[in-house]
């Protein structure tokens, strides 16, 4: 299953001037009752200068703020042709408005962040961009790795471009104690037919980079669209979306990995499409030692799974999704509460088949919470779910908002759930 993203041509027509005076005013509350869920849209974006295609999830600060990034939008006139603009950092405020903290405009400046931003405790936020760079990937560059300080500063820390430093890096990174940032990078290396099966990535608190891991394609995995979580003594958990075996159409159905602080890989798990395929999502990882992920297609339901790996590697199916108004095709990550219950979102299925947002108690019984409507309340929701402390759940949708945007399907909104 490839990620849904915006349509180029219709992101071509994604500007401010397509939407109409108002149609912006104030968050959309669901029209549920008092004892179900309340989904509130906190931002809709318009698809200019405040970005467009939020894919990403958002982090929160200690007040409620949320940063996040849009794949699109900002300077529409970023250098890559037809592209929409290339992509904003922003900040919300826990009341909705949207501050735009950074706009990328290609080239070695960067191009279309996708992944997930790192906020360190003095506030400096980490990030990665899918393109730009350099000139390298068909022209469009490989892709950065980023610094946006406090003072609205940004700095590329490294720029991918030699092949064998990474390409493509779809997920945001991790940051350590020591300020070393871990991430991954989607393709680059020596295997898959020569564009290169992907590598995990570091980089010191000096700006140098290393490379930790670089896939190989076969049953060490392949395509490691999520990016990783630390463990203890420098250990890293993730997956990769391909590789493994045979199955899933000849390229493997993915794996879930350690990595020790020597690089060494250990295989956890290689799924078999029965049991799941196509893991999008990092894993979490409980105090107990045991992951916790998702898989996109297969599972007794073939529409993806929630999966457990105890630490000795064996998998249970905590659900199998069936594609229909309990969700499909999940490609974000869970998220997990102090009693173990697991909250996430798939961009298929629903009642209206623009995705859900779901919760699974520890006994696999699994509750809608919301249905997305493709409307002003949203579409496909792609990205991991923020939990505060009060349990009240935060997202993105890709699309929706105001229809007409972006040339129909809306450019998306960041949203509230309180459960």
């Amino acid at each position: 299953m490839k990620r849904r993203i915006l349509p180029h041509a219709f992101l071509a027509l994604c500007t401010a001037a397509l939407i109409p005076a108002g149609a912006l005013a104030g968050p959309n509350d669901s029209p549920l009752g008092a004892d179900q869920p309340h989904y509130q849209v906190l931002y809709t974006f318009q698809g200019g200068a405040d970005g467009a295609g939020p894919v990403a999830s958002v982090v929160r600060d200690k007040a409620g703020n949320l940063y996040g990034t849009a794949e699109y939008g900002g300077d529409l006139n970023c250098g890559f042709g037809t592209e929409p603009g290339c992509g904003v950092m922003f900040k919300l405020t826990p009341a909705g408005s949207e501050t735009v903290l950074s706009t990328f405009r290609g080239g070695t400046d960067g191009a279309f962040p996708t992944g997930t931003l790192a906020r360190d405790a003095a506030g400096n936020l980490y990030g990665t961009t899918l393109r730009g760079g350099g000139s390298g990937c068909e022209g469009s560059g490989c892709g950065t790795v980023f610094w946006l300080d406090t003072g609205g500063k940004r700095t590329v820390l490294h720029r991918f471009g030699k092949g064998t430093d990474g390409q493509l890096p779809f997920a945001g990174v991790v940051r350590d104690a020591t300020g070393g940032l871990y991430g991954t990078a989607e393709s680059g290396g020596s295997g898959c037919g020569g564009s290169g099966c992907g590598m995990v990535f570091e980089i010191d608190a000096n700006r140098k980079e290393t490379v930790l891991h670089e896939f190989k394609g076969g049953t060490d995995g392949a395509d490691p669209e999520a990016g990783v979580i630390l463990g203890s003594a420098g250990t890293l958990y993730g997956t990769s979306r391909e590789g493994g075996g045979s199955g899933c159409n000849g390229t493997g159905c993915g794996t879930v990995y350690k990595l020790d602080q020597s690089g060494k890989e250990t295989i956890l798990h290689r799924f078999h499409e029965n049991d799941g395929g196509l893991p999008h999502a990092a894993v979490i990882r409980d105090r107990s030692g045991n992951l916790y992920g998702v898989c996109a297609i297969g599972g007794p339901g073939g529409w993806g799974t929630v999966f457990r790996l105890n630490r000795s590697g064996k998998e249970s199916i905590l659900y199998g999704f069936k594609g229909g108004e309990d969700g499909g095709s999940p490609e974000a990550g869970l998220v997990m509460d102090a009693a173990g219950n697991f909250y996430g979102a798939t961009p298929e299925g629903g009642a209206n088949n623009f995705g859900a947002i779901f919760k699974l108690d520890q006994h696999g019984k699994e509750t809608v919470l919301y249905s997305f409507t493709g409307g002003t309340d949203g579409a496909y929701p792609e990205a991991t779910l923020v939990r505060d402390e009060k349990g009240n759940l935060y997202g993105t949708a890709i699309e929706g908002g105001v229809l007409g945007g972006c040339g129909g399907p809306g450019c998306g909104v960041v949203f509230k759930l309180t459960p």
